[in-house]
């Protein structure tokens, strides 16, 4: 949203971004739950993965715009995981290069997906180029996106994983973790020990709904997914606020004991 203020001697206008948050309370969804309701998006709903994955990914960019505008730091370092959360990742980085963005791709490992493929084929076309070396590529980063696991992830942390999650852990750069931070279990949050123990970015963007570790999370969170129909949203009971204008995403405030 914006205000428009008209300045004495010209016709120059001063647009002003002003921030709004949703303060409703927000129904969470297991991890089963949002399994389900994915497959519901494609069984029922004529989704293709693809569809989910480029709303999904669109949903992370725009939420990194919001907290990280291009004007405080152009180098995005993206991590990927091998399932769809690294795939939601990758279409970040897309988006995030046609928005001025210089991204910089960690993929360990890939998916067997063909989608992944292709996904990297875009990117590849962009000139955005991939790293092996999260370390060093982290050094010069404005901005972190943490894609490496979703709502599916179970443990253990297998290797390169749990020295990145270290590093993320341990760095001053702000993050942004797509749908769970990255060695948080979707129910019951953090680790109690390990690598994650102590890890909190500064953003998170649930996808779809909130998940049950949301009420362990602390700093800005955004809903992104603004394509549910009205039949998804009753038969999952879920709190949907409203979204403004074309926004794909909507900022949700939490109180003071960090619960939705």
């Amino acid at each position: 949203m914006y205000r428009v203020r008209p300045r004495a001697g010209g016709l120059l206008t001063h647009f002003q971004k002003y921030r709004s948050l949703t303060t409703m309370t927000l129904k969470t969804i297991s991890a089963k739950d949002a399994a389900s309701l994915d497959k519901d998006l494609m069984d029922k709903g004529g989704f293709s993965l693809d569809q989910l994955m480029e709303l999904a990914g669109l949903s992370v960019s725009q939420a990194v715009y919001r907290v990280h505008p291009p004007s405080t730091g152009r180098n995005v370092l993206v991590a990927c995981g091998p399932g769809n959360n690294g795939g939601d990742g990758l279409v970040a980085a897309r988006h995030l290069a046609h928005y001025g963005y210089k991204p910089t791709v960690y993929y360990p490992k890939q998916g067997k997906n063909e989608l992944y493929a292709r996904l990297k084929t875009q990117l590849h076309n962009l000139s955005v180029p991939f790293t092996t070396d999260f370390a060093g590529t982290l050094q010069t980063s404005d901005f972190v996106i943490d894609a490496i696991f979703g709502f599916s992830f179970l443990g253990p942390l297998r290797d390169p994983f749990p020295r990145v999650i270290s590093l993320m852990e341990e760095t001053k750069v702000p993050i942004l973790s797509v749908d769970a931070p990255s060695s948080w279990d979707i129910e019951t949050g953090p680790p109690k020990e390990g690598p994650g123990a102590k890890f909190m970015p500064q953003t998170l963007i649930s996808l779809t709904a909130a998940k049950p570790l949301a009420k362990w999370f602390t700093g800005r969170h955004f809903l992104g997914g603004r394509f549910l129909t009205k039949g998804i949203v009753e038969r999952y009971d879920l709190d949907i606020p409203e979204y403004p204008g074309v926004e794909q995403i909507v900022e949700v405030d939490v109180n003071k004991e960090g619960k939705l």
